[in-house]
């Protein structure tokens, strides 16, 4: 098996705590009230939110996949980092074993914050990843970000 690294740092004006909340806390709620047609439902099968949860995320009709099992391995909220690894599902199209996030959401001094998501593809034995997907997922990740930005913006309540 082998792992391929990426990592993916996008600035925002929203406070880190803030972004945080939205993307790691409230996720699951949010993002199918946002962009249905990239997720459409979220439901935890195991845990209750926290480490060793397992969430089965049904995607929506604009997705080329129907589903995916993902596991929470870290959460911490003072640090604003969340690590959860996805275990199963069509998005592994047969030749990773799983694909692993680290998000951890740093404040800047403007009052705004940067998103540093590092993914770790691991492959089944010597397969070769097609670079062009991974570049599609990390562009569907930037566009799920902006939305959720833009929302918090539209939302300065929420």
């Amino acid at each position: 098996m082998g792992a391929i690294t990426y990592d993916m740092e996008t600035p925002s004006s929203i406070p880190a705590a803030k972004m945080f909340k939205a993307v790691v806390l409230d996720a699951d709620t949010l993002i199918p009230k946002i962009m249905p047609q990239a997720i459409k439902s979220v439901e935890i099968l195991e845990g209750d939110g926290g480490v060793g949860t397992v969430k089965l995320i049904h995607f929506g009709e604009g997705s080329q996949y129907k589903s995916m099992k993902h596991r929470v391995d870290a959460i911490d909220k003072e640090n604003l980092t969340h690590s959860y690894t996805i275990v199963e599902g069509d998005a592994l199209a047969g030749v990773l074993e799983s694909i692993t996030y680290h998000v951890k959401i740093v404040p800047t001094e403007d009052g705004g914050c940067i998103c540093k998501n590092r993914s770790i593809y691991h492959t089944k034995g010597d397969v070769e990843i097609n670079e062009e997907k991974i570049k599609e997922g990390k562009e569907k990740a930037m566009l799920m970000f902006k939305a959720i930005e833009a929302y918090l913006q539209a939302n300065p309540d929420a």
